[in-house]
């Protein structure tokens, strides 16, 4: 049964199911029949849903303090981005709040040292960024998306950024000029459909920045804290950016915290008064950001999404081998985009026979879905969902 509710802006096509309640990686919907979640909030949700943990650390903070706005320090702060700056082994944390949010504190970042550092002249300052990119839907954002839904009709676009093609070493080092402060990138594009960069990519791109004094910021939005085996996808090609952009998963599936995370040298242009956020590191933010961080520096989810995600090719691999519906597909750790055959339905529509089946996926273009559950779902609740998801392709 889907709730709806004619004061709720049509912004969304959200699938006809209405969520109640959920518990590690089930779902109940308003009509109390159970899912199985396969996209964990887009990674929101790697440590399931309501994950104990985070749940008696926020019920605490809820408890002593909750805001205080950023004219004041709070006993969280310092905390959450010392656990930050300890696991991306950068200088400095910036909390924010939404991981578009997060995106924009990058470009900003950016552009004022392309021109206070580099010498950049003013208004000049140029961003290269991946096409085919997802990084948020914010007017600066969608100027340099090519998804048409996302920019179409909100013109004009913000000026400053050059898309290249993702995987082209050629044109990206064509692109780079006096004028280019920083390459924008996800490690792994996730909107795409888990487009996984072609061997020794990632690599010379970080050379490329190094060569030229560009800096390189990684968006791990969706691609971090352990979907794909790794803390962060960038570490499977050993590539250190000088920037991550983080969020979702920061926030352990109870509320958005993001942040990016550099060294004092790029991040440290930021001065007082130029950028900032009234929530962004408020102590119950921060208080569950730092318990996921916690959480994350074990290791345990990483070996889970490495192990579970050989459960999950083996399984998507037998049934396109089987013909039975899958052109394609693409996976690392516990995250997969699978090309469904679109003579047979669309990505949507398979969406829509998985909910029937009692699993929950998302489209993303045309026959496209993806599939990323908590990675705490386990190897029985993964063979259960796989087992579904075909039945659902055979509707």
């Amino acid at each position: 049964m889907s709730v709806e509710s004619k004061t709720t802006a049509r912004n969304y096509s959200s699938m006809p199911v209405t969520i109640a309640e959920g518990k590690g990686s089930w779902v109940k919907d308003t009509d109390g029949k159970w899912y199985i979640d396969c996209l964990a909030g887009y990674s929101a949700n790697n440590f399931g849903h309501l994950h104990p943990e985070i749940v008696e650390v926020a019920h605490h903070q809820l408890d002593t303090l909750t805001l205080t706005a950023r004219a004041f320090m709070n006993d969280r702060l310092g905390a959450f981005t010392d656990a930050v700056s300890e696991l991306t082994g950068k200088d400095l944390v910036l909390p924010m709040n939404g991981g578009a949010e997060a995106v924009e504190t990058a470009l900003k970042t950016a552009r004022k040292w392309g021109e206070l550092v580099k010498g950049i002249p003013e208004d000049r300052t140029e961003i290269i960024t991946a096409r085919n990119n997802f990084h948020g839907r914010t007017i600066s954002i969608v100027s340099f998306s090519d998804d048409e839904d996302a920019y179409k009709n909100f013109g004009p676009k913000t000026p400053g950024f050059i898309p290249v093609e993702y995987g082209n070493v050629k044109e990206l080092e064509a692109t780079i000029n006096e004028n280019t402060a920083a390459v924008l990138m996800e490690p792994i594009q996730g909107e795409a459909g888990v487009i996984i960069p072609p061997d020794g990519y990632l690599q010379t791109v970080r050379e490329l920045c190094t060569k030229h004094n560009v800096k390189l910021i990684l968006d791990e939005i969706q691609s971090g804290f352990g979907r794909t085996g790794k803390t962060f996808a960038s570490e499977h090609w050993n590539v250190n950016p000088d920037m991550y952009i983080l969020g979702k998963a920061l926030g352990g599936g109870i509320m958005p915290v993001s942040a990016v995370a550099a060294n004092e040298d790029f991040l440290g242009v930021l001065k007082p008064g130029e950028h900032g956020s009234t929530y962004g590191g408020n102590p119950l933010a921060a208080a569950i950001g730092t318990k996921a961080v916690e959480l994350i520096q074990r290791g345990e989810f990483q070996e889970k999404a490495k192990r579970y995600g050989e459960q999950l090719r083996e399984r998507l691999s037998d049934m396109q081998n089987r013909n039975i519906g899958i052109v394609a597909f693409r996976s690392i750790g516990l995250w997969a985009g699978i090309d469904i055959d679109p003579s047979l339905k669309t990505g949507k529509q398979m969406c829509l026979d998985a909910l029937q089946e009692g699993i929950l996926i998302k489209d993303t273009h045309g026959s496209t879905v993806r599939i990323s559950p908590p990675l705490n779902i386990g190897s029985m609740d993964l063979d259960v969902a796989m087992t579904r998801f075909e039945k659902a392709l055979e509707r």
